[in-house]
């Protein structure tokens, strides 16, 4: 920045605040502020300091307020340089707009209660600049509350805009289903179910969404808190049929979601291939048939097989060493877990401080059986007076033989997919486990959920997709700034059966904590917390209260690696 005077004729030329940048190889200048009304000690001891030197006036310069400003630009940015906010529609209320988008943003720059996300972007209580980058003023929760409604009821057209953006026929749809709970005991769609959240005793809903291959998240549904995860599936097939227009898509779930009557009471119909899992019933019962044998994978990890039990199918069987030392140690803890209960529980009832009575004890024995479920693999005989208990060894080796065994089903020709692809594809299911956790945890906490209303709850939900679909984007453009890994295709895999290893990049940086050009590796939400501390600062001085002008502190190097990244300038939103 400097200070640049410009003649103007017959009047006393004008003093103006300037900064000069670079733009398409040509160097521009734009004005920040006018500062012909300034004494002239003023101006010039503002010149000093813009030059490095050291001024001292009677009169000084003062900030009336510093607002956190650089998460909030490098959100918003991303939203217009995704075109979001375009999808969004434009309502005969522009107001309504934005406070849309202010909302979708707000997930990101600070997740709130709607009455804690208006005071945070009402211009007197602002905790961040994003409320006066759109120009928001006053804002109310009444104001938000329209706005969630109005975006709520944009859903179809938003969701079926995105669907054109990252789907199409032919291409790979992730699916999967996770829950959250709710306050109160109002809302129509709050019910009692399994709870992912480990949260007992709440009333909950249910969600299931829908991602484009790369994990980018694109239309989610929100059914009642006690929908079992299959029934979900029908409502997605008619969205994709129906609503994007897809005749082709292979629908990728897991073996819950995707089960045998599903695909012939619906995928089968609606003409969709699928990716999905068997279970392990079913994998034993084809090792007994002599569908697979258990030695064909002593020196290979994946075979495709064909049985009589799934006409048209192909069938890819995997075995990850890796996993079945897993599942065995698992187990193995398990089973001391249970033996430890079991023996309190009979050393108590030899004392005679337990339960006795046949019916007492069987119920106390269950009791330990439910925790730990592993009641198949014990021998346990109740008594009047006491119980006796033992491992099952033949059971236990019927259980250990299929670790590390899992059996991908597919209806997509080899031709169009190969076996490896096939697995690939499944594994890529991890992709919307890692969007939930952006959902549900650290991002952008969707729960609680405090509405009551069924079409706010939706709306919510809603609501924290968009947030994360502009998060995926973020996140893609700053990988080289985070822990994540930025170079995918120099990953080492002997086998696409194996653990995917993170590429000599990543690994560089979790070990030195170091980025590739010397800088700290940070978090999302640790890089924005960083972007914070670029305030937008409003000047004054102490000479006229009634004059000031608006300043973007100086990115750190570290702040404009970020902005370079995402492409937002931080002074021109």
């Amino acid at each position: 920045m400097y200070i640049e005077s410009v003649p103007n004729r017959d009047s006393p030329p004008a003093i103006l605040l300037r900064q000069s940048f670079r733009e398409g190889g040509r160097v521009r200048k734009r004005t920040l502020a006018n500062l012909s009304d300034w004494p002239t000690t003023l101006v010039e001891g503002l010149r000093t300091l813009l030059k490095g030197g050291i001024a001292v006036v009677e009169e000084g310069i003062g900030i009336r307020r510093a607002l956190p400003h650089g998460h909030a630009a490098a959100v918003l940015g991303m939203i217009r340089a995704i075109g979001l906010d375009r999808l969004l529609g434009r309502p005969s209320d522009k107001r309504l707009a934005a406070l849309a988008i202010a909302l979708i943003a707000s997930r990101l720059v600070s997740p709130a209660s709607k009455l804690a996300t208006a005071r945070d972007l009402a211009a007197d209580t602002a905790g961040s600049s994003l409320g006066r980058l759109l120009g928001l003023g006053a804002v109310d929760e009444v104001e938000l509350y329209r706005a969630l409604d109005w975006l709520g009821a944009r859903q179809a057209a938003i969701e079926s805009a995105l669907a054109r953006r990252h789907l199409r026929d032919g291409a790979l749809v992730l699916y999967d289903v996770s829950s959250s709970w709710l306050e109160g005991r109002c809302c129509e769609l709050a019910r009692f179910g399994y709870s992912r959240d480990g949260k007992k005793g709440k009333l909950q809903i249910v969600y299931g969404l829908l991602c484009a291959a790369d994990g980018c998240p694109v239309a989610v549904e929100v059914l009642a808190g006690n929908t079992a995860d299959p029934t979900t599936l029908s409502a997605q097939i008619a969205k994709l049929k129906e609503r994007f227009g897809l005749s082709r898509v292979v629908l990728v779930g897991d073996r819950g979601m995707i089960t045998s009557a599903r695909i012939r009471d619906e995928l089968k119909p609606a003409g969709l291939d699928w990716i999905t899992a068997l279970r392990a019933p079913q994998i034993r019962a084809l090792l007994d048939a002599g569908a697979f044998q258990l030695s064909l994978f002593d020196e290979r990890d994946l075979a495709e097989i064909t049985a009589p039990e799934f006409p048209g199918e192909r069938l890819v069987v995997c075995k990850n060493p890796l996993l079945a030392e897993e599942r065995a140690r698992k187990r193995e803890d398990l089973l001391r877990a249970t033996e430890a209960a079991l023996t309190k529980l009979a050393d108590q009832i030899a004392c005679g401080t337990g339960r006795t009575g046949r019916d007492k004890i069987g119920r106390a024995v269950g009791r330990i059986e439910n925790r730990y479920k592993l009641a198949k693999l014990f021998d346990i005989a109740v008594g009047e007076d006491g119980f006796t208990f033992g491992r099952n060894p033949a059971r236990i080796a019927d259980e250990a033989r299929l670790d590390g065994f899992y059996v991908i089903r597919t209806s997509v020709e080899d031709k169009v997919l190969a076996a490896d692809n096939v697995v690939g594809a499944y594994k890529g299911l991890a992709r919307v486990e890692r969007a939930f956790r952006s959902l549900k945890t650290v991002d952008l906490h969707i729960r609680p959920i405090h509405h009551w209303l069924a079409p706010r709850v939706r709306a919510h939900v809603f609501l924290c997709l968009l947030a994360c679909h502009v998060e995926w984007h973020m996140r893609e453009r700053l990988k080289p700034m985070l822990f994540d890994d930025d170079d995918p295709a120099a990953r080492e895999r002997p086998s696409i059966v194996a653990p995917a290893q993170p590429s000599p990049a990543a690994l560089r940086k979790r070990a030195n904590k170091v980025t590739a050009n010397g800088g700290p590796v940070h978090s999302f939400q640790s890089l924005l917390r960083d972007l914070a501390t670029c305030t937008l600062n409003e000047v004054t001085t102490t000479l006229n209260h009634a004059y000031s002008f608006t300043l973007v502190a100086t990115p750190t190097p570290i702040q404009a690696q970020a902005f370079r990244l995402l492409a937002v300038d931080p002074t021109r939103l």
